[in-house]
């Protein structure tokens, strides 16, 4: 007998389920539904989103089969595990509770749920003291991977080895599915909070090649970028390049934008101007053109090696419309110190005539002002790019004819100073803009 497709099997599934869903006490088993509900989310996690309004509908039905569902029905183990997956797979959380308080459970049951309806509650030190008592290999794999999924987040700040290894073991027991996913995801954070550059590159790659198309992707782009740029150089830009090259060539462009933002925030320089270059050029050889990400990043990255002028000209043709909020603050910064730079410092010679007031093509070297729709989307900061502070030139030395002008000393050090300051000032207020 030929297999039905495993879509085919579930769309069919969907459309009986309303009818059963009229009278649950003849329909489906609740482990039933919660096993469909897990087949559908793993489709999703692999990057079949065409299933996400599946998923909603199956939420729905599962919900409304365990709240109706007899105490009798949850003498069936498999039922009372569904449960709690249920509850560990984005269910209702108060389905849960209600369900569990007319339950009569033994000591390894009640600890399961206490662990999981706190963890759901957001109380980890209780759930981890129920769980405590809890031996994995003794429990069912369908949760006992969710269990060792939990606890590894729940270690994840005060024991990252045992947390890391508690997620491997949930990867084991649960490979191509959602819970897989999560357990990656949380290993590269782990990972490179605890600086182990060799596990973040392996979950990484893992990541990328299985589970890039996942609606949580976005998540693993955060890790991934923050790693990078926290464990540069034991990452290896050689190892960083080859987990990149295995996404698709938009994806890839976007985290090398992030990453040479993140490392030009960071003053890591080099890795700023590699992250930028490759941003500019893909894997597959296409350029990215003039991408005004790309042109502020990779300015950034240069403004300790790029003459001053050239740096302020490409500066200027930024086309700051196109820019993230956060983005444009910091084109405001950079543009303001270069002009600082290469503005004509007062009072060079010694017969220079008392300084004047400032004329109106100076003002503009300060940031522009917050348009209405910046307002809207970013707090306002006083201080945002404070002027320097205006020192009494001293007295120039008499100078004989024959000597050469004696100047001020060079600015350009001072102003790169004041443009990292003024950098890491706005950089509290680019944690949520978008690329």
């Amino acid at each position: 007998m030929r297999r039905l497709p495993l879509c085919w099997s579930l769309a069919g599934l969907w459309l009986a389920l309303p009818a059963q869903a009229a009278a649950p006490s003849e329909g489906l088993q609740p482990y039933q539904l919660v096993r469909s509900l897990q087949l559908v989310q793993d489709r999703i996690a692999a990057g079949d989103h065409a299933a996400l309004p599946m998923q909603g509908k199956l939420l729905e039905l599962t919900d409304a089969r365990l709240r109706k569902a007899a105490t009798a029905d949850f003498a069936e183990p498999r039922n009372f595990r569904a449960l709690l997956v249920y509850g560990m797979s984005g269910g209702n959380p108060v389905t849960l509770q209600t369900a569990v308080s007319r339950l009569q459970l033994d000591d390894r049951d009640k600890a399961l749920a206490t662990g999981v309806i706190a963890y759901l509650d957001g109380d980890p030190a209780t759930a981890l003291k129920a769980f405590e008592s809890l031996d994995l290999t003794a429990l069912p794999d369908d949760i006992a991977t969710f269990v060792a999924l939990v606890k590894g987040s729940l270690l994840a700040r005060e024991a990252p080895a045992t947390a890391l290894g508690l997620l491997d073991k949930a990867r084991l027991l649960a490979p191509g599915t959602l819970v897989e996913e999560a357990a990656l995801r949380r290993s590269i954070t782990i990972a490179a909070t605890a600086a182990d550059a060799e596990r973040f590159s392996q979950a990484s790659t893992q990541y990328v090649a299985r589970f890039l198309h996942s609606p949580y992707a976005s998540q693993f782009a955060d890790a991934f970028v923050a790693g990078a740029v926290a464990l540069d150089p034991a990452m290896g830009r050689d190892r960083l390049a080859g987990i990149v090259s295995l996404m698709d060539t938009e994806r890839g462009r976007v985290i090398w934008l992030r990453i040479a933002r993140s490392a030009a925030i960071e003053g890591l320089s080099d890795l700023s101007a590699f992250a930028a270059a490759k941003a500019r050029l893909g894997d597959d050889g296409t350029s990215s053109g003039d991408d005004p990400r790309t042109l502020l990043y990779s300015g950034l990255s240069n403004v300790t090696g790029e003459p001053v002028k050239d740096l302020a000209e490409k500066l200027r043709g930024i086309d700051r419309d196109k820019l993230s909020p956060g983005d444009r603050m910091l084109l405001d910064a950079a543009r303001a110190i270069t002009s600082e730079v290469v503005a004509p410092p007062a009072g060079v010679f010694a017969d220079d005539p008392a300084p004047k007031a400032e004329p109106a093509a100076r003002q503009a070297t300060t940031p522009e002002a917050v348009s209405p729709q910046d307002e809207a989307e970013l707090p306002l900061v006083e201080g945002i790019m404070p002027e320097p502070e205006a020192k009494p030139a001293a007295p120039a030395p008499a100078v004989a004819a024959d000597r050469p002008v004696a100047t001020k000393p060079d600015q350009t050090d001072e102003a790169i100073a004041n443009m990292r300051r003024t950098i890491d000032k706005i950089d509290q207020l680019l944690g949520t803009a978008p690329l």
